[in-house]
């Protein structure tokens, strides 16, 4: 893991495009809605660079220090996130001068913070420059001693010879059965230490009783993935889809390690509370597509996939999210929950017969429910005749840090313009497949909805401390908004901003609601600390933040429920019939 920091900031990227307002960094946490509040009073310093970007470097820092000097009050010099994306910018064009004069620049801007030191540690090492590398890197893991990334590089650059372990190595490596139950009480620790609300969904004695449960399944031939295994149910159990098993910052994730031969050669779908065969792969001679499945290696489906469900973690246990979620990575948490065996007896309910499968050759994913026609991109508008339009909202991801929230508004406004010319009477719009993302356009869609003043935000709470953000002032409709009848569509893969936007929506009665239980609500707690557990390596997700809409009157332990609930059935499924949407077009037919 040579280039770390560069790995861990695009990481950063990926994550604030993410729900429920979420930051990330390697080794802290950043405030992006308090970075919210000085925006919004002050000039970008970064943008007034990059209006430079034709001077040399040098000349920009001077830049820099001479506005910092004569115009304080007028720019920002507080972001550290945007400036440090700025020299991010110069090292992934391989201008190493720019890069490492920006990275300096951060480091005497803020002496204080560990990432600017493993930043400048990061361009160092591109430069071969190990010894100087070394020095930053070391600085930054003594600032922060949770920043694992660095820890990392400073043993490869002083041990270049050591081979790190591969996948397949780590997927069977065992363990002692000390370490594995010193991980879990640090994996405890870290849990109930970050976590603003560690146990709202769980009790404190019942979620140290799973700690100590999953300390008695330790044996002295646990491998590294039954390990992970039992720590999902850990972090599971504490309801919040925050907090997982970091995927992409976790080389050794427990989904990422499996072999091919060990997972589950077939494509299957929970839905109903049975499990069907979408695809039989290459089992086709003896599966077919449609089969029911009664159990898996003599373990009934029902227990299967309650087994599952235990290790998928959901907003307050939501029960759609985690179907959402099975219905995505089966191929990989069957063979987790069966205990990697060596082959697959699937029992059918044609016929009752009992099969074993063929080994896979490929790998059964389902990335997406193929009865939703999604538009191309995460935001379409589409007239469907003079009466009525659908708007598809399949990201809230459009931040202010990069001024993608002005590409969501223009669409929105332009939409909405085209609404009132043509004078179209129903809008239907579609929020299902939304993770989340910030809160602007949640609240810019909400402004061309409600017909009264809203608060988007009843409560934010950041490291345990009351923090401004915006949100928690008043908000007007917008004169041109929409006075016709509205229509939301939504799923259980509806999550954290969604769960807000959807929430405000509910309690103002904006319109009707079809589909299922959203896999979100009001109550959000979001961020992102990252920590790795001292033995086996295995890297958490912690929220760290809370977010709390205005529909406090909602109950927490629920989704966001519909007014009228629309089951798919499997042959919706297979034949791409969008039926919550087929359903509201005839609801709105049937309302003339």
């Amino acid at each position: 893991m040579i280039k770390s920091s560069i790995i861990c900031f695009i990481i950063l990227i990926l994550f604030l495009f993410s729900a429920c307002g979420r930051n990330s960094t390697s080794t802290t946490s950043i405030n992006h809605s308090q970075e919210n509040v000085l925006q919004n009073k002050k000039k970008s310093i970064v943008e007034k660079l990059r209006e430079n970007n034709h001077l040399p470097v040098k000349d920009r820092i001077a830049l820099y220090y001479q506005l910092k000097n004569d115009q304080f009050e007028l720019y920002d010099f507080g972001n550290e996130t945007e400036l440090t994306l700025y020299g991010y910018s110069f090292l992934w064009e391989n201008k190493m001068d720019d890069a490492l004069a920006i990275f300096k620049l951060i480091v005497a801007e803020f002496p204080s913070s560990a990432n600017a030191y493993d930043s400048l540690g990061e361009a160092y090492l591109q430069v071969k420059e190990s010894t100087k590398a070394l020095q930053n890197y070391e600085k930054a893991f003594q600032m922060n001693p949770d920043n694992f990334y660095a820890e990392d590089v400073i043993q490869q650059i002083k041990n270049p010879s050591i081979k790190p372990i591969s996948r397949t190595e780590k997927f069977s490596k065992v363990y002692s059965k000390s370490d594995y139950r010193d991980d879990l009480d640090q994996l405890a620790q870290k849990l109930t230490t970050i976590h603003p609300h560690p146990f709202k969904f769980i009790s404190k004695e019942n979620f140290f009783k799973t700690i100590e449960a999953k300390k008695l399944l330790i044996t002295e031939n646990t491998t590294y993935a039954e390990f992970a295994w039992h720590c999902n149910a850990i972090i599971a159990s504490i309801g919040c889809s925050h907090t997982t098993s970091s995927t992409m910052q976790n080389e050794y994730h427990e989904f990422g390690i499996v072999p091919l031969e060990k997972t589950f050669p077939i494509r299957v779908r929970f839905i109903e509370g049975k499990l069907f065969v979408v695809d039989p792969m290459n089992n086709a001679g003896q599966v077919k597509v449609k089969d029911e499945i009664l159990s898996i290696n003599g373990v009934e489906t029902a227990k299967l996939i309650a087994d599952i469900y235990e290790h998928i973690a959901a907003q307050a246990n939501i029960q759609t999210y985690k179907r959402q979620k099975f219905n995505t990575h089966f191929a990989l948490m069957i063979p987790y929950a069966l205990g990697f065996p060596e082959s697959f007896v699937v029992q059918l309910k044609r016929g009752n017969e009992s099969i074993t499968l063929k080994r896979p050759e490929n790998f059964a994913s389902e990335l997406e429910d193929l009865s939703l026609n999604t538009c191309s991109d995460n935001l379409c508008f589409e007239i469907i005749d003079t009466n009525t339009a659908v708007l598809t909202i399949a990201s809230f991801n459009y931040y202010d840090f990069n001024e993608q929230h002005l590409v969501f508004y223009d669409f929105l406004d332009k939409s909405f313009q085209e609404l009132h010319q043509k004078k179209i009477k129903n809008l239907i719009i579609d929020v299902r497949y939304n993770g989340g993302g910030s809160q602007h356009p949640s609240i810019y869609l909400l402004q061309h909805l409600l017909d009264q003043s809203f608060i988007y935000y009843s409560k934010i709470e950041s490291d345990g401390k009351p923090q401004k953000s915006y949100g928690v002032e008043v908000f007007y409709p917008h004169q041109n908004r929409f006075k016709g009848n509205v229509y939301f569509l939504m799923d259980g893969k509806g999550n954290s901003t969604t769960g807000h936007f959807m929430s405000i929506v509910k309690v103002h009665n904006l319109g009707t609601i079809i589909g299922e239980e959203l896999g979100s609500n009001q109550f959000c707690t979001a961020g992102q600390t990252l920590f790795r557990l001292k033995n086996t390596k295995f890297v958490v997700s912690s929220a760290n933040n809370t977010h709390i809409s205005s529909a406090t009157a909602l109950k927490d332990n629920l989704g966001i429920l519909p007014d009228i609930y629309v089951s798919q059935s499997m042959d919706d499924y297979l034949n791409k019939n969008d039926i919550v949407k087929k359903h509201t077009l005839q609801l709105i037919k049937n309302s003339k």
